[in-house]
């Protein structure tokens, strides 16, 4: 049995024990859509209480969706310089079958994704994809006269420009990966990016063609992304730094747990590995560290660590 076997085996074992769960708390594919949700929760409730008090939906609109939303106007935009990144996360603007279907394809590339390379990629691909969008956006309705925007009404919402990023990114990486094998060959992954490009081509029409500009942005965004990586420069890596330097920042002081196992267990240096009975803690830290940069990141002696507790396990 390989040791990528075993990994798969204790790690099913593991499961079994916990109760049912949308993830684990570090899932980046469902922090992401937790984030949609939530965003759209909260704008469904503030016009829910402006309806209650009929107001009416351009009172909401102007009151409300405006601090999501990304407008057009470049002064607008330098006065809420946030909406570069609420308004990715604000799908609300055509209702709720919009964020499932948005939502439903993120989470089928996104999974993809993190099951090649882990979580550290998929949040950054997906904010990339908004940025790039976002600037597309304030740049063609500026420049781009046949796109005929109001600068001083149109604006943008929604996770489309994220998702295609996260689509092409995931398409680039993982070529290879097939749906529904058992039919012939199975159906390549390139396919059901043309199918939801297609799809989501649909909602693009004369009056706001501007969209056709921010999909590609975040299509170029994936790309980019991509052939970067392949030259060896990782754009997620200072991201993910920076988030890992703001929660340190609230993380209480007598919380050393994970620092501790980090250096003490991580960091062996040149000892000997660690040969007694593997610990729950160490099994705990290798699968953190597998679900976060894959097994290929494992070290030997932490490949070493976690076949010892998957023969145990077996003797159980």
């Amino acid at each position: 049995m390989g040791e990528s076997e075993r990994y798969i085996e204790y790690k099913n074992l593991k499961n079994k024990k916990k109760s049912f769960s949308l993830g684990q708390s570090d899932n980046a594919v469902m922090a992401v859509v937790a984030l949609n949700v939530i965003f759209f929760l909260l704008l469904l409730t503030l016009q829910v209480v402006y309806y209650f008090y009929q107001q009416s939906t351009e009172a909401y609109n102007q009151s409300v969706v405006q601090w999501f939303e990304l407008p057009s106007n470049l002064s607008r935009f330098i006065e809420r310089p946030w909406t570069l990144l609420t308004f990715m996360f604000s799908d609300t603007s055509a209702g709720l079958m919009r964020l499932i279907s948005n939502m439903v394809w993120f989470w089928v590339f996104a999974s993809i994704l993190q099951k090649e390379s882990g979580n550290e990629k998929i949040i950054p691909v997906y904010i990339y994809g908004g940025l790039l969008g976002g600037l597309f956006f304030i740049i063609g309705s500026h420049f781009f006269s046949t796109l005929s925007v109001d600068n001083n009404t149109f604006s943008l919402i929604g996770a489309n420009a994220s998702v295609l990023a996260v689509a092409t990114a995931t398409t680039l990486l993982v070529p290879e990966h097939r749906f529904f094998t058992h039919i012939r060959n199975g159906i390549p992954l390139w396919v059901l990016l043309v199918l939801y490009f297609i799809i989501d081509s649909f909602s693009i029409t004369s009056s706001n063609s501007i969209n056709a500009v921010v999909h590609l942005g975040g299509i170029v965004a994936g790309l980019v992304f991509v052939l970067l990586l392949k030259k060896g420069v990782d754009a997620s890596v200072w991201m993910n730094r920076f988030y890992f330097w703001i929660t340190q920042i609230f993380t209480p002081k007598e919380n050393i747990q994970s620092s501790v196992k980090q250096k003490h267990f991580y960091n062996t240096g040149n000892r000997e590995p660690y040969n007694k009975l593997v610990n729950q803690q160490m099994i705990d830290a290798i699968l953190d560290k597998i679900n976060t940069n894959g097994y290929d990141s494992l070290t030997e002696d932490e490949k070493e660590c976690l076949k010892k507790a998957a023969e145990e396990d077996d003797l159980q």
